[in-house]
């Protein structure tokens, strides 16, 4: 049989080691659709149930695995569909490659159904590379250059390839003008290191300095060593940014944790009393968290020129990849003798996780939504990977979830869309079949896409060599974290029409879909609850009813955000008196360090 145009995008995908394909049919690519079964399934197409949840899956698939995700979809509402997911992937500089159909070439420009301008619908999230298919000839220039750009640039990428050409027979291109070849898929590698005066530069501000503060983000994934060791021979604290939550254990004592926000009280303090501050491979927007301009001198490591000096003035600016550029930074590094600021950083830290673990286990109706991810830390497998959704779910994984051994964990850093915790949870069961995967999800995520995405999980299990995934609910009736933004930033009482949600039983859907499902009700079955769905042979949703008015106060609260929640109480707050009773016992626990 005469190859087509879409037999050579699976058998370059094939090249490219790409195992599956996170996507949803429809006639827009319908060649690609016959393809994969020609190819005998080769790559998977992963069937999941919204298009948006392909690309969410693929970017989830990235941030765990070491290989672009990619998904596909149909022409118009298919890749309007993709949008969010790509947006999603570019804020936090994930590769994933999109694979999209288009309306044939013969229909563009006369209306035809589903014909929408993919270039202008796809030009600003798919900036670093978005090509359109138009003659056989193109590929397979088209799609390495998509994969490499992605790898290269840690973006989305978007390839379009109308209807027709998909099922056009493949013409390789030739040796001739206006022709482009292809080498064939490679994954070059490369070290980025400054030059030896700007280390230099670098080593003379970091010695000097006395209460030294580290910074560390995703950027720093692949220098842990050596991180470990700049902290040791400065003495310096290391908090981390979210996206980087994972790159250090918390088990370390001179770990702050998670910084901004949704921080912790040791890293704001480290931030606000530190002399001298080291960024390695983090882009953390809110500079509000970091020392007051001219207190701190800075010096930044990263791989992008683009963001270095961007949310702080620094001394020094490191143009590398941090592994190197810290390789040859530590031998200019003189070790801090003077310890006292080191002890103090831990010692902050070790009342600080006394003052989390007395935060959990506070009385709350029904169950503390933070003592959920407390429970989960004691049981925590040490190669799990934990996703969280955006909201009030996301804070308790900030604060409460400690990261150890090979632990990995992320969530929708940047875009802080709703509902990337299931999907990125699936993603991450493809890039590491053998790892037991956790989403914490909050029940309005949960009704936005999860409850779908559970018949995805369904499908799919039996592939996975670890069955264990396990799908925590933070079940409260209550779009949580924007109802305490209205308390805390305008003063509102919460709006109940806007942010009430339906009640349904999570753990009766899970069970009527062939999944396990586990309702907690009272505090004392969190536990045993966890242990039973580590343990399960099926994938496990955890349906937990929690307390929402168990406020995610940060550390570091100002006067006008805690008067704001009080003007709210004021105004008629339903559950008024129970939500400060809870903001009260919550707050007195920071005050008995």
């Amino acid at each position: 049989m005469t190859e087509t145009v879409a037999d050579h995008v699976l058998a370059r995908l094939r090249e490219w080691g790409v195992e599956q394909v996170f996507g949803y049919p429809g006639d827009g690519i319908n060649g690609l659709v016959t393809a994969f079964g020609a190819a005998k399934n080769e790559p998977r197409f992963v069937q999941v149930r919204h298009e948006e949840m392909a690309a969410l899956a693929a970017v989830g698939f990235a941030k765990f695995g070491s290989r672009p995700g990619v998904c596909m979809a149909t022409s118009g509402p298919g890749a309007i569909h993709l949008l969010n997911g790509l947006y999603d992937a570019k804020l936090d500089h994930v590769p994933v490659v999109a694979i999209v159909g288009q309306t044939a070439r013969s229909a563009m420009g006369g209306s035809y159904q589903q014909e929408v301008d993919l270039q202008s619908l796809f030009k600003d999230v798919a900036s670093e590379y978005l090509v359109e298919v138009n003659v056989p000839e193109q590929l397979p220039n088209a799609l390495d250059r998509a994969m490499r750009t992605a790898i290269a640039q840690h973006a989305p990428t978007v390839v379009i390839i109308p209807a027709d050409v998909q099922e056009s027979p493949y013409l390789p291109p030739k040796h001739e003008f206006k022709h482009v070849p292809s080498s064939p898929p490679d994954h070059p590698r490369a070290s980025v290191v400054p030059p030896s005066d700007e280390l230099a530069r670098a080593a003379e501000v970091l010695n000097a300095g006395r209460k030294v503060a580290m910074l560390i983000g995703q950027g720093a994934r692949n220098a842990v060593t050596e991180v470990r060791e700049v902290a040791e021979l400065t003495g310096a604290g290391v908090a981390k940014a979210l996206l980087g939550k994972d790159v250090l254990s918390d088990e370390l004592p001179y770990v702050t944790g998670s910084i901004g926000l949704l921080g912790t009280r040791p890293s704001y303090e480290l931030m606000r009393d530190c002399d001298t501050l080291l960024i390695v491979g983090s882009n953390m927007p809110y500079a509000q968290f970091l020392p007051e301009f001219g207190q701190a001198r800075a010096v930044q490591i990263d791989i992008d020129p683009r963001f270095i000096g961007l949310r702080y003035p620094t001394e020094v600016n490191l143009l590398g990849d941090a592994k190197s550029t810290l390789q040859r930074l530590i031998p200019l590094l003189e070790r801090q003798d003077d310890r006292k600021w080191r002890e103090r950083i831990e010692s902050d830290m070790k009342r600080w996780w006394e003052t989390v673990e007395r935060q959990a286990l506070l009385e709350a109706e029904p169950v503390n939504p933070m003592r959920v991810v407390h429970e989960l830390s004691l049981r925590v497998p040490e190669d799990a990977i934990v996703t969280s959704d955006s909201g009030s779910a996301a804070n308790w994984y900030a604060r409460n979830l400690r990261m150890r051994g090979q632990m990995r964990g992320s969530l929708s850093g940047t875009l802080a869309t709703m509902g990337a915790a299931v999907p990125y949870a699936i993603g991450a069961k493809y890039a590491c079949p053998g790892r037991p995967a956790i989403a914490l999800t909050g029940d309005g995520a949960m009704q936005m896409n999860g409850l779908a995405e559970l018949l995805t999980i369904s499908r799919y299990h039996e592939l996975w060599e670890d069955p264990r995934c396990v799908i925590c609910v933070f079940h409260n009736n209550d779009l949580n974290q924007v109802t305490w933004e209205l308390r805390a930033m305008g003063g509102g009482p919460k709006f109940e029409e806007s942010q009430v949600l339906p009640e349904v039983s999570y753990a009766d859907f899970a069970a009527g879909i062939g999944l396990h499902g586990i309702t907690v009700t009272h505090p004392d079955q969190l536990g045993p609850a966890w242990e039973v769905a580590l343990d399960a042979s099926v994938p496990t949703v955890i349906d937990v009813h929690c307390d929402p008015e168990v406020p995610p106060i940060p550390p570091h609260a100002t006067f006008e955000q805690l008067k704001s929640i009080t003007e709210a109480v004021l105004k008629g707050d339903p559950n008024a008196w129970h939500l400060v009773k809870q903001g009260i016992k919550t707050k007195a626990q920071e005050l008995l360090r």
